[in-house]
């Protein structure tokens, strides 16, 4: 194996529905991780008004919260909230859940934690045509 390739730490997982994306997040993010979810999502909202999201988190590590400019994370969170309809996040540690619970009321986007036992829950979450 050649040292000089890595593995990404953010990888697409395939979806049932084409507005419907999703993400497994592992280990340590590095700014290459970050930069193509930001490309996908972008080519998301170019062919989809609106959007719905997983992330899983499975021994997450965290990120550098340096690895990608302040203007850049910042332009690409005003996006989000522009085309994302729901957004589930399945795992993590235990702040993460907190996390969305508190910010949940301030977005346009809903957002949900669940358990990582509970993905099923989070994928019919998404799929209720209530929340479309």
């Amino acid at each position: 194996m050649n040292p000089d390739l890595t593995v990404p730490h953010i990888r697409k997982i395939d979806t049932p529905r084409d507005d419907l994306f999703a993400f497994e997040v592992t280990g340590h993010v590095s700014a290459a991780d970050v930069e193509n979810v930001y490309g996908l999502l972008a080519a998301a909202y170019s062919t989809h008004p609106r959007i719905d999201l997983l992330v899983r988190l499975t021994d997450y590590e965290g990120w550098d919260w340096n690895v990608i400019s302040h203007e850049v994370a910042l332009m690409n969170k005003t996006k989000a909230l522009k085309h994302i309809r729901r957004y589930a996040v399945v795992g993590g540690p235990p702040w993460v859940a907190a996390m969305v619970r508190f910010f949940d009321p301030f977005f346009s986007v809903e957002m949900k934690p669940f358990d990582i036992g509970d993905e099923d829950a989070a994928w019919a979450w998404l799929d209720d045509p209530a929340g479309r």
